[in-house]
């Protein structure tokens, strides 16, 4: 068995959730031995595509034509574009229309969690449906000894300060207003917010959100991976204060690298625990209340119930998992009768 791991723009994609859930594909097949190609024009017996453009739609086709295996990976949702870009929510319709005519074209679909299968079935999607999470790589954010001292010191914090990070895009779905209002809201302790989008693509509120100017709040920009190792693992409080998701691998990496973690209470984050892997949030004030939790020391570290929590998402488990939907070993999913015509 060959795999073509298709992918658009991927010079695009690569800083964001996207992309690192495309190298995680690469080494997942890597580590169980499956070879695979990224180039189309090479022979291969399935094909895995990623992105939604016109030439991914294209190959879907032609493959299945060629009686040829397509996976169709389910990353967005009509949910998830809402809220993001400029206009997003106004064309949020035509691009549910548009994803459900990609996904349809796949002889199976994953998706990376159990609300997202939940959503894309309720489209009127009636492939089968595997939710397969995107992985981590444990031992690349293990905490190691100087992880926290080389954070602190790259941005100027002192061993007392307290620290509150958030990894995400310039989107107002990831939360980054009530970042912002947290940050002007609690004075005596430090706000970084690692992530970038382009400004021209994002609405004039959340361009204006970026360029506040507060002495305990930085927008750090993108940063390499080990980099942001570092932050998980220096930081005193992770948020995740999204609106929505279909999984969030920052989420998967903070709580890889023990870090204290509050998400926002939402259907997606069903798989955690609140108050034994993670704490959960529902507003803004909560957040601000389980982050003073924690840094007063009153809330228990659930660093290491964080960690077990997401050992069964490990890099080779999920190209096993992948290996065997591949092979077409999956027990088939349930179809449903709704039209995604009606939505």
């Amino acid at each position: 068995m060959k795999v073509l791991l298709y992918s658009e723009g991927m010079k695009l994609i690569k800083i964001s959730g996207l992309g690192r859930a495309i190298m995680h594909q690469q080494k997942a097949l890597s580590m169980n031995g499956i070879k695979y190609t990224l180039d189309p024009r090479d022979d291969y017996d399935t094909v895995h595509i990623n992105t939604l453009g016109l030439k991914s739609k294209h190959l879907a086709k032609k493959a299945r034509r060629a009686g040829k295996r397509v996976i169709y990976h389910a990353h967005s949702t009509e949910e998830d574009f809402r809220n993001s870009f400029i206009c997003s929510n106004l064309i949020s319709r035509i691009f549910k229309k548009w994803i459900c005519s990609c996904y349809k074209q796949g002889t199976v679909i994953v998706t990376p969690t159990e609300y997202s299968k939940r959503l894309i079935r309720g489209y009127g999607v009636t492939q089968p449906i595997y939710a397969v999470s995107n992985g981590i790589d444990l031992n690349m954010y293990s905490p190691k000894a100087g992880d926290r001292e080389a954070f602190r010191e790259r941005y100027g914090l002192s061993d007392e300060d307290k620290v509150v990070i958030s990894v995400g895009l310039y989107f107002e779905r990831k939360g980054i207003l009530d970042f912002v209002e947290m940050a002007r809201e609690m004075p005596d302790h430090k706000f970084i917010w690692f992530g970038k989008t382009p400004l021209w693509s994002v609405p004039h509120k959340i361009r204006k959100a970026v360029k506040t100017k507060l002495p305990n709040l930085i927008f750090a920009g993108y940063v390499q991976p080990e980099e942001l190792k570092q932050a998980y693992v220096g930081c005193d409080v992770y948020i995740f204060p999204t609106f929505e998701e279909t999984e969030g691998i920052v989420l998967l990496e903070a709580l890889a690298a023990k870090a204290n973690v509050i998400v926002r209470d939402i259907p997606v984050f069903e798989w955690l625990e609140g108050g034994r892997s993670c704490y959960k949030a529902k507003d803004k004030a909560d957040f601000m209340g389980l982050i003073r939790g924690i840094t007063d020391s009153t809330l228990e570290a659930l660093g290491e119930n964080g960690r077990a929590a997401v050992e069964d998402k490990e890099i080779k488990r999920v190209g096993e998992q992948l290996a065997r939907i591949y092979s077409g070993a999956d027990p088939i999913a349930q179809k449903t009768e709704t039209s995604c015509d009606r939505t």
